[in-house]
């Protein structure tokens, strides 16, 4: 028998999944054996692909109507009354009143039992107990009553209705029962007597009183009435876990949150009382409410700790308010433990929680809860859609977003023109300029002009074509760049020309000149300048001056910014007397400025034409210009690699004079070369100005004294010096030194075999702040494979590996020689 009724169970429940997957079936419908049990069955079903409530509730209602019209079967009783209750749980009351309407119109035949109560019942249920009373006077009329389950829904109503003295009539003629009395005094707190309704709580036994819904009502009225010491007494009166439920209920809803915690502290501690489900949530929104967030943590392992699952809007709240206030790792745990606690997070979740993670730079995390999401069937909304992108291109993840945008489009949502124009940028900058070409693409059917309109798009594309060489464009985007209102720089307009002459498509750089010339954007001697200074670093001097005439025939006289623009076209294309004769001519027009001889005079330099360098610094000295420092320190550099000594003393002589500060550029250079022999020591020495006595240091022979005194000490031997910080103190407080001025002082020591002051002196460095250079690292190395201490060597080599750096191509070699210094040594030993 057992088996039989597992077997029918089953066919029932496949009946119920039939139903839900074929309700337009109309055949498959037509072969169902329709029954009490199976409608109800069917009305109590809840399919898995029906998550949305109005969706279920319009299938539950069709096959209601479908299976009422069929003429073997007619709706009983039980069935009204489930599908009253589904409509008036989704406030559908209306609904219950036109189908009373029309259950109405069928007369009463012993096929419908209980035809009246029905009546009464669902009028109750939609809300109008008063049409219901009139039915069930015509019913007493009959002779006929109520059922107790009846009489009860239409009590409830009726207090519901606030029709309190309908309530208390209707209540004298039935049967005294736990549940009519729960009703009245329901009724009782909400007339405000509730004198009365702790009387008539008295009057049930312990057990009812305790366990039944009656004392909870008195004691959530007088909680909402602020009278909480009275119900406090009630609690005491009747300790049950229905009452606590009720006395937490009203303190929650009083906002009495502390006096909560500590009631179930005690209560758990020392009857073992857990609330339920509800409770919890309650008291969880409210702590979420008030920002006690560490409290709603408390609570939530606790639940966890006791097997309730939270529910699924209180843990969202939860996790929400867990992103939000940036607990990030709480969130995460509590997100992780959703399998553990039974709970589905909702599109709010996924979003906040992936923002949250990308705010802390966790976007592995972020990535994993998005993967999860898109499991779920949720997709980012577009403000966590946009943030989640710009953050992944930040940190350089572009494979990332480009399956974040795949999924977008798959998707149907559009990602918007910020996320596109940032992940061009960001593929520019990664050197994957194939990808950035192809992002306009991306917009598919939508019209990629939103792309455009941030001037990131328009740079970062120009930079991309430029670097795969496809030039051709170029000068259209340029045009469009500034059609959409942005203002190209002065960096752009020259790498655009730039990359135009590198492929010698001059017609078009002249076409693109003419048509920014017709625009009102630049100012036309700021255009040309702008163009010759791209032509200059194609190294393209003709077209540079190509452009420089026409400014002339256009009426435009040059400036000096176009002059000198001119000349160092002439320099970087290494055609050194085509900028000598227009450095004449221009010299012939009018005298040259400071501007124009430093630049003429590092190109020189550059060019490795010394002796041209200094007869173009010491005409523009006796014409009274003082040159930049750069200059200066590119003629020193020069002249020092030619070993030309004597004019560098000279050059230094006169550097005195200009007042400026002695630059640490000058300086190191000067150690370099007096490490590297004596010859510069000697130039110095025959130098009529070698000797500037001491007490000149505060006047203007202030640098020439500190370089002459430094040479001195460097050529005079390091090994010699008991201590370096007496130089390093005056250094520092003459000009600034650096951490190529520590090499120069490491270089020396360890030329003279001084490696434990080198290490002194790369602990003190460190200590001040600088930040050791392959260089610093490779010049312990050598000194100590120079002093055949291949051990110390070796633990310099790691450290240089550690901070991550290489040796140069002479550490081999030294090492090698090191070995055989030692073995000569051992074996010399043992001779």
């Amino acid at each position: 028998m057992s088996s039989g009724l597992q077997i029918y169970s089953q066919q029932q429940y496949g009946l119920q999944d039939e139903i839900a997957v074929a309700a337009e079936e109309a055949a498959a419908l037509d072969a169902l054996p329709l029954s009490e049990q199976l409608v109800l069955a069917v009305l109590r079903h809840r399919p898995r692909h029906l998550p949305d409530d109005d969706a279920l509730l319009l299938l539950r209602l069709r096959f209601f109507d479908w299976s009422g019209s069929r003429g073997r079967y007619s709706h009983t009783r039980a069935v009204y009354h489930s599908v009253f209750r589904l409509l008036s749980r989704s406030r559908r009351s209306a609904v219950v009143v036109d189908w009373l309407r029309l259950f109405s119109n069928a007369n009463a035949t012993p096929a419908r039992s209980r035809f009246h109560d029905t009546l009464v019942v669902g009028y109750a249920v939609a809300g109008d107990p008063q049409r219901g009373l009139s039915i069930l006077g015509r019913m007493r009329f009959r002779g006929l009553d109520l059922d107790a389950f009846s009489s009860h829904i239409l009590l409830n109503s009726l207090v519901e209705a606030s029709l309190h003295e309908y309530a208390d009539s209707f209540a004298r003629h039935l049967a005294a029962s736990p549940v009519a009395t729960c009703i009245r005094i329901k009724s009782l707190c909400r007339q405000a007597r509730s004198r009365d309704a702790v009387a008539l709580l008295d009057t049930l036994p312990f057990d009812q009183a305790s366990s039944a819904p009656a004392a909870g009502s008195i004691i959530t009225d007088l909680c909402r009435r602020g009278r909480f010491d009275d119900a406090a007494q009630i609690v005491d009166r009747f300790p049950s876990a229905d009452v606590y439920g009720s006395w937490i209920h009203g303190l929650v809803e009083a906002g009495r949150l502390d006096t909560t915690l500590q009631f179930l502290s005690e209560k758990k501690e020392a009857e073992g009382y857990i609330p339920d489900g509800p409770r919890y949530d309650k008291l969880t929104y409210r702590l979420l409410r008030s920002n006690r967030l560490g409290e709603v943590y408390d609570l939530l392992v606790e639940m966890m700790e006791e097997g309730i699952a939270p529910g699924r809007s209180t843990m969202n709240a939860a996790l929400c308010f867990f992103c939000k206030a940036g607990l990030v790792e709480v969130a995460a745990h509590l997100y992780r433990s959703r399998m553990e606690l039974g709970v589905n997070p909702n599109k709010d979740v996924y979003n906040n929680l992936i923002r949250a993670l990308c705010r802390v730079g966790d976007t592995e995390e972020a990535c994993l809860v998005l993967e999860q999401a898109m499991a779920e069937g949720y997709f980012p909304g577009r403000q966590t859609f946009t943030m989640f992108a710009n953050v992944l291109c930040q940190e350089g993840k572009l494979d990332r977003v480009r399956v974040l945008l795949d999924r977008a489009l798959k998707q149907e949502a559009c990602p918007t023109d910020s996320v596109l124009a940032k992940y061009l940028v960001a593929l520019c900058k990664s050197g994957d300029v194939e990808a950035a070409c192809a992002v306009p693409q991306m917009a598919g059917s939508k019209s990629p002009k939103g792309l455009y309109r941030y001037e990131s798009t328009y740079k970062s594309l120009i930079r991309a074509l430029i670097l795969i060489r496809r030039v051709d464009v170029l000068p259209r985007l340029l045009l469009e760049m500034q059609d959409m209102g942005h203002i190209p720089s002065r960096s752009l307009y020259q790498s655009v020309v730039c990359a135009l002459c590198e492929v010698s498509r001059y017609a078009e750089v002249l076409e693109l000149l003419n048509n920014q010339l017709q625009r009102t954007d630049l100012h036309p001697r700021v255009c040309y300048n702008y163009f010759i200074a791209g032509a200059g670093h194609a190294k393209k001097a003709d077209m540079a001056r190509e452009v420089y005439n026409q400014m002339e025939y256009s009426g435009l006289e040059p400036s000096g910014d176009s002059n000198v623009l001119l000349l160092m076209s002439y320099l970087r294309s290494k055609r050194i007397g085509d900028a000598l004769n227009f450095f004449n001519f221009i010299r012939d027009k009018k005298t040259p400025g400071t501007k124009l001889y430093n630049v003429f005079i590092s190109g020189l330099c550059e060019a490795q034409k010394p002796e041209q360098a200094m007869v173009f610094w010491r005409e523009a000295r006796e014409k009274g210009l003082v040159p930049s420092i750069s200059c200066y320190e590119q003629l020193v550099l020069l002249l020092c690699s030619v070993k030309d000594y004597d004019n560098v003393v000279k050059v230094i002589d006169d550097f005195k004079e200009t007042g400026r500060p002695v630059s640490a550029f000058l300086c190191n250079v000067l150690l370099l070369h007096t490490l590297r022999g004596s010859d510069l020591l000697k130039a110095w020495k025959r130098s009529e100005q070698a000797t500037v006595k001491p007490e000149e240091i505060q006047g203007k022979g202030v640098g020439r004294f500190l370089i002459g005194e430094l040479i001195m000490m460097f050529a005079g031997g390091i090994r010699n010096m008991n201590d370096l910080e007496d130089l390093e103190e005056d250094l520092e407080k003459h000009f600034p030194v650096d951490v190529y001025t520590y090499n120069m002082l490491l270089r020396g020591l360890s030329m003279v075999g001084r490696m434990d002051s080198a290490c002194n002196l790369f602990e003190r460095l460190c200590r001040k702040g600088y930040e050791p250079n392959r260089w610093t690292f490779d010049i312990m190395v050598h000194g100590f494979c120079k002093n055949s201490d291949r051990d110390e060597a070796e633990r310099w080599m790691e450290a240089m590996h550690r901070n991550g750096f290489y040796p140069t191509c002479l550490y081999k070699y030294l090492i090698d020689q090191a070995q055989v210094n030692l073995a000569f040594c051992i074996f010399q030993a043992k001779a």
